[in-house]
């Protein structure tokens, strides 16, 4: 159920630079590429994670700056209403990632317009009456549709986007991001020391056919599986995994963004919510899974996976020389070429 896509860090590298020792391919490029634009524009000091120190992480004093949130826009986004995660001070944070890209082009509704509407379809205008001017990052409804939300778990998207579509209809957007994971979260009630009927996990036929089998229903009472019956939104008779749960993999994370997006729209509020994944170009680390995951679905339409330089390239027909600057400069940090 691990993937297998980690290598040896070769030890001339690893002379070079304090990285981890396993890395995927991509993750040594964006890695050592992190730490060389960090030592250019930041510091050469190192930041530490239980008690280890490494280049990929930066220093305290930098982290109490917000770095590497983009420079020109930190103080607007330390007024913004989010937790920040525990890595956040790391260079290849996938939330920092995602603020500093989707930030810059929501922060103003006019820029919002021009980018979405060539990146999404169906989008014709940013709901700024709706959530905090039309969007939220670290998103759940308050609700708490899922019944998954406490002070140690709970299902949230990166970023919500309120909007209004090509039929004028309100709709939601839930955006997960990823940077440079090779995998999504995997199941949690699987991997908990506290779930002592494992086997039951490894058989995807029980699971399926009694739901009452899983972790998260008898232990949890998390709504995932009773949301999953209703929505109708899987076709799990197409699946070849059948030995195991078809959730227990990095499937899981999806699942639950997906349940959330269902759960909302059921609400009344949006007429629609779409659910996205949007990742490096080159990381292809996740192709895999994601593959997996849109071969459950019976509704395709309900879910898509984008990259980070789609936006980017929608951001530079804007034209106005403050996103310019945050285009190059974002381009520059994170590889986008």
């Amino acid at each position: 159920m691990e993937k297998q896509n980690k290598k040896k860090v070769p030890p001339e590298i690893l002379r070079q630079y304090d990285l981890p020792w396993h890395l995927t391919d991509f993750q040594l490029r964006m890695f050592t590429h992190l730490i060389e634009w960090k030592w250019k524009n930041i510091t050469r000091d190192k930041g530490s994670f239980r008690g280890k120190e490494y280049d990929t992480i930066l220093p305290a004093s930098a982290q109490e700056d917000w770095l590497p949130i983009y420079p020109a826009l930190v103080e607007e986004v330390r007024k913004l209403d989010f937790k920040k995660h525990r890595h956040f001070g790391h260079m290849a944070s996938s939330q920092a990632a995602c603020l500093n890209l989707l930030f810059p082009l929501l922060r103003d509704k006019k820029t919002a317009n021009i980018v979405f509407t060539l990146v999404k379809p169906d989008f014709r205008e940013l709901a700024t009456d709706t959530l905090n001017n039309g969007y939220a990052f670290e998103y759940c409804h308050e609700s708490n549709p899922l019944k998954d939300h406490t002070p140690q778990a709970g299902t949230d998207a990166d970023v919500a986007i309120a909007y209004y579509n090509t039929s004028g209809e309100l709709s939601l957007w839930l955006i997960e991001h990823k940077l440079t994971e090779d995998e999504f979260t995997r199941c949690g009630g699987y991997r908990t020391s506290k779930n002592k009927k494992k086997d039951f996990c490894r058989d995807g036929n029980l699971i399926l056919s009694d739901h009452g089998k899983c972790y998260y229903t008898y232990s949890c009472h998390y709504k995932y599986w009773e949301i999953t019956e209703e929505s109708n939104l899987y076709a799990f008779q197409s699946r070849d995994r059948s030995m195991i749960c078809p959730f227990l993999g990095g499937e899981n994370q999806l699942w639950r963004n997906q349940l959330l997006g269902h759960s909302i729209k059921k609400l009344g509020q949006f007429k629609n919510v779409h659910f996205s994944v949007v990742h490096h170009p080159d990381n292809h680390d996740l192709d895999e899974t994601v593959s997996s995951y849109v071969s459950l679905l019976r509704y395709k339409s309900v879910f898509s996976c984008l990259t980070s330089k789609e936006f980017i390239k929608a951001a530079k027909t804007v034209g106005s020389e403050g996103l310019k600057k945050w285009v190059s400069w974002y381009s520059d940090l994170y590889r986008i070429r």
